[in-house]
């Protein structure tokens, strides 16, 4: 039997022949030019040597540093250019929630903390990368201390823009500095959420009568969403045992973005009497649109017709429809019912069969041929019906090879078609 030789790396025979200090010599040559290099040197020997105290908070220290300056330049080149393409956007969100899962279980000291942070408050500052989210989160991390989240408060207060004075506030809020969080806080009251904001922090610290004032004053006077405040108020009515406005308000927060989810929450917390009372409000509300969560609510309360009337106001877009498997699944069940009109719905789905287009096109109408076919062969059955169809439509397309090809796919008996 022929003995298996073992080749030895080449690399390995080498540095065996080496003594220490030429191999410290080596090792500290080839980090001084790569940083992730260095890197990895520092992560190897915090594992497998003991540091001390001292040690430990250096080397998490150059860690850290060398995982920001690994992804500065990329990051720079994403605050230049507005974005980048999504691979390279992705890669430099896992570089980042590296860096921030380093920086919150490391031992860093306060000056490494501190400068890195100066580092990364110009991004935020021009905020124009599309990393707000995780340079927010970055900034947080680098915080240990209340002197530390009082410092980024002070610093994100100085830009005087919304976002970041925002930040500043809720950190103020979170510190307990009263006189700043209302400082800022008064700047700034025009949604309702700025209300709700408000409301909330004089409710947290004890003052109902005002938390109550400011939540009414922004019924009032607020813009945009106001979902927070009412939730707030119907809160307080039921604490209050004020039925009646409770329910009110509540019907306001199921009926401002009306879907089966709100339809049903508002339903269970009534009475059967209330709910009579409320019922034809929300019926009136079913009448005024055509979304899907309209047609869910019609499917459950089994008003079939009404939900067909809503299905039939647009066409059939299969691929791109908002939420498609369940408009898919309220149209099925329609089927047997009313199948002249699913028939008609599916149809409107197949656009311009005579019109050139690209081949994903042709995949796409395809699938909305196959709805057809199962309406006229399995639910009308009339196999002579969808026979004509579907020759016609290929006799019409017969110079489109393409377009062939995707339908001879997905269509059973498509080249037997005459």
């Amino acid at each position: 039997m022929v003995k298996k030789i073992i080749k030895t790396d080449p690399l390995v025979e080498l540095l065996e022949g080496a003594d220490r200090e030429m191999l410290i010599t080596l090792i500290a040559e080839l980090a001084a030019h790569r940083l992730d290099v260095r890197r990895e040197c520092f992560d190897y020997l915090n594992k497998h040597i003991s540091l001390s105290t001292a040690q430990r908070s250096d080397s998490d220290g150059e860690i850290i540093m060398a995982l920001w300056n690994e992804l500065y330049s990329e990051l720079q080149d994403f605050d230049e250019c507005g974005g980048g393409d999504y691979d390279r956007e992705d890669n430099l969100i896992e570089q980042l929630a590296d860096l921030i899962h380093k920086l919150e279980n490391s031992t860093v000291e306060e000056k490494v903390r501190r400068a890195l942070l100066e580092e990364v408050m110009p991004f935020i500052i021009s905020s124009n990368a599309g990393f707000d989210d995780q340079l927010y989160e970055l900034a947080y991390a680098t915080c240990s201390s209340d002197e530390d989240w009082r410092n980024l408060a002070q610093m994100l207060e100085a830009i005087n823009q919304d976002s970041p004075t925002r930040q500043a506030r809720e950190i103020y809020r979170k510190l307990g500095d009263r006189a700043k969080y209302l400082e800022l806080r008064d700047k700034k009251m025009k949604y309702g959420d700025d209300y709700h904001d408000l409301a909330t922090f004089y409710l947290d610290e004890g003052n109902r009568k005002e938390a109550l004032s400011v939540a009414e004053e922004g019924m009032k006077k607020g813009l945009g969403r106001m979902d927070g405040l009412r939730k707030f108020l119907s809160d307080r009515a039921l604490e209050d045992g004020n039925r009646e406005k409770y329910l009110a308000l509540q019907f306001e927060l199921a009926s401002e973005y009306l879907s089966l989810e709100t339809y049903n929450t508002f339903k269970n917390i009534c009475s059967v009497e209330e709910w009579s009372a409320f019922e034809p409000k929300i019926v009136e509300l079913l009448d005024t649109s055509c979304s899907t969560g309209y047609l869910k609510i019609r499917m459950q309360r089994e008003e079939y017709k009404e939900a067909l009337a809503i299905l039939l106001k647009s066409s059939y877009h299969h691929y791109y429809a908002f939420d498609a498997d369940d408009e898919l699944n309220t149209v099925q069940q329609l089927e047997k019912r009313f199948p002249e009109q699913i028939l008609t719905y599916y149809k409107s789905g197949l656009g311009n069969l005579n019109s050139n287009a690209q081949r994903k096109e042709y995949a796409q109408q395809a699938g909305v041929m196959a709805k057809v076919r199962h309406m006229m062969v399995d639910v009308i059955q009339d196999e002579t019906r969808w026979t004509l169809f579907a020759g016609k439509v290929k006799a019409d397309n017969l110079r489109r090879p393409a377009f062939q090809e995707e339908f001879g796919r997905v269509l059973a008996g498509w080249g037997d078609l005459q």
